[in-house]
C-alpha cells in the first residue's frame, strides 16, 4: 500500500478523467455514427484497438508510480464462460457465409476482453494502493452513460431524423435512429441509472446525481423500451428495499407516481397494447415459428439424407 489518496490528489485526479475518457472512447465505438459502412468500420476499429492500447499504457503507468501488478483470480467461471464464447465463435467458421467478417466479429470480442481486463484491473490496483480515493466503476460507467445519452437528448431535440427511428408504419419514433437500436439504447439507459444510484448513497450534494438520472430516464422513455423500462423497475425496487434510508424511499416512491403514467402512455399503450407486451412484444410468435417450423423444416432434411 502506497500512501493515503490526498498524498496522491494530483495523480488521482488525473487518473480519474483520462479513465472517463478512455471509457468514453471505447463505448461510443459501438455506436454506428456514419451510415457508410466503410467509415463506420474505421471508426470503430480505430476507437476500440486505440482504447485497450491505450488503457494498457495506463496500467503499466499506475504500475511505474508504485503500485504491484500482481495478479489473483476472485471469479474463475467468468473467463473460462467467456473462452468458451470465444470458440463457439471460432467454431461458427465452419458454417460462416463471410469468414472475413466472422473473424473480425471474433478479434473485436478479444479485443473488448483485453480492454475490460486492463480496465478493471487498473481499478483494482488503484483501489488497493491508494485508499481513500475516489475513483469507483459504478461512478465511471454512470456519468460515461450520461455523457452519451445527453448527445442523444440535444441530438433528438436538434436533428430528430438522425436520432430518432420511425416504427410502426411511421407511428412512432424512438430515441435511436440508425446510430443505435432503441432497445439496446434502453438497457443501456438503465445500466446508466443503475449505476449512478450508488452515488446517491455515497455523496452528499445529491442533486446534480439526480439530474443525471432524469435525462437518461427521459432517454429511456423515448426509446419505448419496455423491457429496458421493467428491468430497471427491478433494479429500482432491490435498492429500496437494501437502503434502509425512509426519505430516499419516500422520493423514490414519489418520483415513480409522476414517471409512470409518462411511461404507460409512451411505452405500455405502443400499438399492439397489451396484447403485444403479454407476448414479450411480438417475440413468441416468432420463438414458437421458429421451434416448430425449423423442426419441421429439419426433419424434412433429415428423412431427404436418408432416402
Amino acid at each position: 500500500m502506497i500512501k493515503a489518496a490526498d498524498d496522491h490528489s494530483k495523480f488521482l485526479r488525473r487518473m480519474n478523467i483520462l479513465l472517463h475518457v478512455i471509457l468514453f472512447i471505447m463505448i461510443a465505438g459501438f455506436f454506428t455514427w456514419s451510415e457508410n459502412v466503410a467509415i463506420t468500420r474505421v471508426i470503430k476499429v480505430i476507437s476500440r484497438v486505440g482504447m485497450t492500447v491505450w488503457i494498457f499504457l495506463l496500467y503499466k503507468e499506475i504500475i511505474n508510480y508504485g503500485a504491484v501488478g500482481s495478479f489473483n483470480w476472485r471469479n474463475i467461471y467468468s473467463p473460462i464462460l467467456y473462452g468458451a464464447y470465444l470458440f463457439l465463435a471460432l467454431v461458427s467458421f465452419f458454417w460462416s457465409t463471410d469468414v472475413g467478417y466472422s473473424a473480425l466479429q471474433l478479434i473485436m470480442d478479444l479485443e473488448s476482453l483485453l480492454f475490460s481486463f486492463f480496465f478493471i484491473k487498473s481499478l483494482m490496483l488503484l483501489e488497493t494502493y491508494f485508499p481513500g480515493n475516489n475513483i469507483r466503476f459504478y461512478n465511471l460507467m454512470g456519468n460515461v452513460a450520461f455523457i452519451i445519452l445527453l448527445i442523444f437528448v440535444i441530438g433528438g431535440f436538434v436533428n430528430e431524423e438522425d436520432f430518432y427511428r420511425a416504427v410502426e408504419g411511421g407511428e412512432s419514433l424512438r430515441m435511436g435512429g440508425y446510430i443505435m437500436n432503441p432497445n439496446e439504447l434502453g438497457m443501456y439507459c438503465g445500466l446508466g441509472i443503475s449505476c449512478l444510484i450508488f452515488d446517491i448513497y455515497r455523496k452528499k450534494s445529491k442533486w446534480w446525481t439526480f439530474i443525471k438520472i432524469a435525462v437518461m430516464l427521459y432517454a429511456l422513455i423515448m426509446t419505448k423500451s419496455r423491457s429496458s423500462l421493467i428491468g430497471l423497475l427491478l433494479i429500482v425496487f432491490f435498492h429500496i428495499r437494501n437502503a434502509n434510508n425512509k426519505k430516499l424511499e419516500f422520493a423514490v416512491y414519489i418520483a415513480m407516481a409522476g414517471i409512470l403514467p409518462i411511461a404507460v402512455e409512451n411505452m405500455l399503450m405502443r400499438k399492439g397494447g397489451i396484447d403485444e407486451l403479454l407476448s414479450m412484444t411480438g417475440r413468441m410468435p416468432f420463438w414458437k415459428a421458429l421451434v416448430m417450423e425449423g423442426a419441421i423444416v429439419t426433419g424434412k432434411q433429415i428423412g431427404r439424407a436418408h432416402v
